[in-house]
């Protein structure tokens, strides 16, 4: 069956598992450097339009890409896959949900538990077979999968090549939408508004824009090499106004089992981020993984601070407001 959390909100939104994988896209092209297939490119409208819901819905979406929803997402925090969803078919993606998956293994191998972990590894790539791209609203999972499997199953040539399959096909999720070919950084600003005078008299004035600091996971940084993605997607989102958060690439202090077999350093670091990010006056603050604002989220709660925390994808989808 497929995952208890998300199989309710993800049927609000349209995504329904039980009507089957898409069609397969074109089999991908080959490098002119050999014969090995390059990464896959996805081809989406341009994000700036497509941020503000400017497009076609009669036209047929031009990608088609499944969702790993990850353990912490579909069991605690529901709403994100949600906002994940519709931020992605506003870009013009057709999304569509295995329902066979589950846990990507992570915590077993950060543990030491590599043969549960190599058994988890082998039904997610069971579950994400096929050539659709693969997409993870999360650094720390598409950290394990994209590189971690290619340790699991060193000494598995079988294996190894299905694990090489997938880490060619998925991203991370503002990774997805940043690297659209054709989309020049232009694209990627927010149109200035207009100066009206009969504003003065609308008695609904849009809300001043949201000053957010991002963090950058340690995963999602390090390992799977994203940096400038979700900045330049916040850029690219109405309303939204970035700003600068000191020593940003300083770890939170979750790390997953860390922050349990090492409370006290933990702790530590965590008083560190909520320092950085008091000091970036920001009024928001975002990441790309749950499992570090929750982290962050949790501190920020006991301390009554003036502060919200909330995935880039809920920052990117206009609806969310709707969710509590």
């Amino acid at each position: 069956p497929a995952p208890a959390g998300i199989r309710m909100p993800l049927a609000n939104s349209g995504l329904h598992p039980e009507r089957g994988a898409p069609p397969e896209p074109p089999e991908a092209k080959r490098c002119p450097a050999g014969n090995q297939p390059c990464r896959k490119r996805p081809s989406l409208l341009p994000l700036s339009r497509a941020l503000r819901g400017e497009f076609d819905l009669s036209q047929p979406p031009p990608v088609r890409a499944s969702l790993f929803i990850t353990c912490i997402i579909d069991q605690l925090y529901p709403e994100v896959g949600v906002s994940v969803v519709r931020a992605l078919r506003r870009c013009g993606v057709a999304v569509d949900f295995p329902a066979d998956q589950t846990c990507c293994g992570q915590p077993l191998y950060n543990s030491g538990f590599t043969d549960q972990a190599r058994r988890l590894a082998a039904r997610t790539l069971r579950a994400l077979a096929g050539d659709n791209y693969v997409i993870v609203p999360s650094g720390s999972c598409g950290a394990m999968m994209r590189v971690f499997y290619h340790d699991l199953f060193a000494n598995d040539p079988e294996m190894l090549a299905q694990a090489a399959n997938l880490s060619r096909r998925l991203y991370e999720f503002t990774e997805f939408l940043a690297e659209a070919p054709g989309v020049s950084t232009a694209e990627f600003q927010a149109e200035a508004p207009g100066v009206n005078p009969m504003d003065s008299l609308d008695p609904d004035p849009p809300p001043p824009p949201r000053s957010v600091a991002y963090h950058p996971s340690c995963h999602l940084l390090r390992e799977m090499q994203v940096q400038d993605a979700p900045l330049r997607l916040l850029s690219a989102a109405p309303g939204i106004t970035p700003v600068e958060l000191p020593d940003a690439a300083q770890c939170c202090g979750f790390g997953g089992t860390f922050a349990v077999k090492y409370p006290h350093i933990s702790a530590a670091m965590l008083d560190d981020k909520i320092a950085s990010i008091l000091a970036s006056r920001a009024d928001t603050l975002t990441a790309c993984d749950m499992g570090c604002l929750m982290h962050i989220g949790g501190a920020v709660s006991r301390r009554r601070l003036p502060v919200r925390v909330q995935h880039i994808a809920q920052l990117l989808d206009p609806e969310a407001a709707n969710y509590a």
